[in-house]
């Protein structure tokens, strides 16, 4: 039962979707199990680069069945852009597999989610405007709209009349917009039912019966741990579980059946949106890391925020997903600083503290505290093992493998498909 979990040990674009891929062809199902078009994979093929927001990245992958879990929330526009954007190009997309359990996100959850942090102002979180907090917020009051609804067009009417109830009062009285009409939507989700069928299916019973005969199961999450709406930087955070406990309810796989859980790290840290930084750089060093590391996000075009490796973060994120082994992404945008400082505590009221404080106040004024490595200058693209390093940048990584509680099993030096150094097999 080779069940893999892969997620993101920081905030988030740490490389998953190269992670991902590196594996496509070894397993036999890819799975994203929360999020929804909020959370962009890049995946460079040869010479050519694939930008996905929804879709597992192992849809790449000829051998790999990419599955969509009853975690993930679904924008069905998103979803067949994004099918037709791959077929133009030549990648067979034939083979998806969607859980029919899993959320729709709809118009009104889009309009909800802008007029709300529009609202917020000063306040607001740095969501990416996509509806994906209104539904899973719609989704905990039982009024959600799920994909196999829209094979029961009274079952739908009937579940869209009572999300809007209280959803125009909203919007009517507070927000100062239209009401929205339940025929319109109702329409609108109905032209999906037929061209979104061939793929919907039960793919928990399905993935259940993959691993009952020995089929490898990679369980991809969206975004990072520091994320998570229990475990990470609340309410800076996104509207589900990225953490491994969210790989079981988000594709109905039981925990024992996790062989192991993978946490993607880059080699400095960075994040998009609002919420505390204690290692973000705002001088020339933050914005070399910013341009080296072409550091804008897939699915946003924000621009993110960038700082030195943060070691109390990777930690915590070995800790709340049990991980077993580190990939270690973009090494090679460390190339060229003579000295690269690492985050190894935080100073917080004059006390140095070594795991993250579970108070957000504290994690809001926590001040780094760092120690300070060697850097290199040769270029490191062209490393096959672990021995092609230079000798400063092996001994980073293996200062970053003690600090951080869990071993690195593959490094990352460059954008390419075959840019990555396997030190240890996943598999």
């Amino acid at each position: 039962m080779p069940a893999l979990v892969l997620l993101g040990a920081q905030w988030g674009d740490e490389g998953k979707g190269k992670a991902t891929d590196l594996l496509g062809g070894s397993v036999d199902y890819v799975v994203r199990y929360q999020g929804g078009n909020n959370a962009g994979h890049t995946v460079v093929v040869g010479d050519q680069k694939y930008a996905l927001h929804l879709l597992p990245s192992g849809i790449l992958s000829p051998g790999c069945t990419p599955v969509i879990g009853n975690g993930v929330v679904v924008d069905p526009s998103v979803l067949l852009s994004e099918l037709s954007g791959l077929n133009e190009r030549g990648v067979d997309t034939s083979k998806l597999l969607i859980s029919g359990n899993a959320h729709i996100i709809t118009p009104y959850n889009v309009t909800v989610d802008k007029v709300t942090e529009r609202f917020l102002g000063k306040r607001k979180i740095g969501t990416t405007g996509r509806g994906i907090g209104p539904t899973y917020a719609d989704k905990i009051n039982r009024v959600g709209i799920r994909v196999q609804d829209l094979y029961d067009e009274s079952i739908l009417t009937q579940k869209v009349e009572a999300a809007l109830d209280g959803k125009n009062q909203l919007l009517t009285k507070l927000y100062n917009r239209r009401a929205i009409a339940v025929d319109q939507v109702v329409e609108e989700l109905l032209g999906y039912a037929e061209k979104l069928a061939p793929y919907v299916t039960d793919t928990v019973l399905l993935l259940n019966q993959a691993l009952e005969a020995d089929k490898v199961v990679l369980f991809e999450g969206g975004q990072g741990t520091l994320l998570d709406i229990d475990h990470g930087t609340y309410p800076f955070v996104t509207s589900s579980n990225p953490t491994a406990g969210g790989a079981c309810t988000g594709a109905g796989v039981g925990p024992t059946k996790i062989s192991r859980v993978i946490g993607i790290l880059k080699a400095y840290t960075t994040r998009v949106g609002s919420g505390p930084f204690p290692t973000e750089l705002f001088d020339e060093d933050g914005e070399a890391l910013r341009r080296i590391g072409g550091e804008r996000g897939v699915t946003t075009g924000r621009d993110r925020r960038c700082g030195w490796f943060d070691a109390v973060i990777a930690r915590y994120a070995t800790r709340v997903n049990g991980l077993t082994d580190f990939f270690l992404t973009k090494l090679d945008v460390l190339t060229g600083w003579e000295q690269i400082p690492v985050c190894v505590a935080y100073e917080i009221d004059g006390k140095r503290v070594e795991e993250l404080p579970y108070s957000q106040s504290d994690f809001h004024h926590a001040k780094p505290i760092y120690e300070t490595l060697p850097g290199w200058s040769e270029d490191i693209t062209k490393a096959k093992s672990f021995s092609d390093l230079p000798k400063n940048a092996q001994a980073y990584v293996k200062a970053l493998e003690e600090m951080s509680g869990a071993p690195i099993s593959a490094i990352g030096v460059g954008p390419g498909r075959d840019e990555t150094i396997e030190i240890n097999s996943f598999l």
